[in-house]
């Protein structure tokens, strides 16, 4: 992967795309949100790293700026531990994972790698309920012959809740086998991600097909 990291930290954006590097991906790093954002719309990239603290532009602001410009890289965000409303705001602003300082190297390539896997599990797989369907080979997602343009982790989100239709999934379990996390606090995460897919798939007046089941979890079905 083409990977971009933007951080206002010289020594630690060094020591990041050096591990990239070393992992076999392409990596090259800007140090500010104005030269950064330059550099992501000049030359996308695959993946971008992208810190919420900087100078210039501050990372909400580049974020929303590369997904202004239909910008389909995925990001990693790197947040303060106790920067948990920046946290959230980025993952509304549809940034696709997160990783809080300080953090070891080994996770964050794991994340980016993770990040990176695409693809479906066979030839040929569609999945279908009621008018939505994923075509898992090509990453397409239609509802109502409607294109739906979906994140990296949107759409395993999705994916995994069209798997097994009628199923409710805790948000533990979503958290855990779409994002590996397995702490409790995280499942913050997987309801702004609901969220984030009920605008597109439940757009436009449509029968609802997420639903949100009470004290338990989330499941996709038809309508009733």
């Amino acid at each position: 992967m083409r990977i971009l990291v933007i951080e206002d930290e010289p020594e630690l954006a060094r020591h990041i795309t050096r591990a990239l590097i070393r992992n076999g991906h392409s990596a090259s790093a800007e140090y500010d949100g104005t030269a950064g954002l330059q550099a992501a719309l000049a030359f996308p990239p695959d993946l971008l790293v992208l810190d919420l603290n900087l100078p210039g532009l501050n990372g909400l602001e580049v974020l929303g700026r590369l997904r202004d410009s239909k910008s389909a890289a995925r990001v990693l965000i790197l947040t303060a531990r106790s920067e948990v409303e920046h946290r959230v705001k980025g993952l509304q602003a549809g940034a696709d994972d997160y990783l809080t300082k300080p953090f070891s190297m080994d996770e964050l390539v794991a994340r980016v790698e993770a990040l990176g896997r695409r693809g479906g599990t066979g030839v040929g797989e569609i999945l279908e309920v009621a008018d939505l369907r994923m075509d898992m080979i090509h990453r397409r997602v239609t509802r109502a012959a409607r294109a739906i343009a979906l994140s990296p982790r949107e759409f395993d989100l999705l994916q995994l809740l069209m798997q097994e239709p009628g199923r409710v999934f805790s948000r533990t379990e979503l958290c855990e086998r779409v994002w590996q996390r397995s702490h409790e606090y995280d499942t913050r995460t997987v309801e702004i991600f609901i969220a984030r897919l009920r605008k597109k798939v439940d757009a436009d007046s449509l029968p609802p097909l997420i639903y949100t089941i009470r004290s338990v979890g989330y499941t996709v079905h038809p309508p009733e």
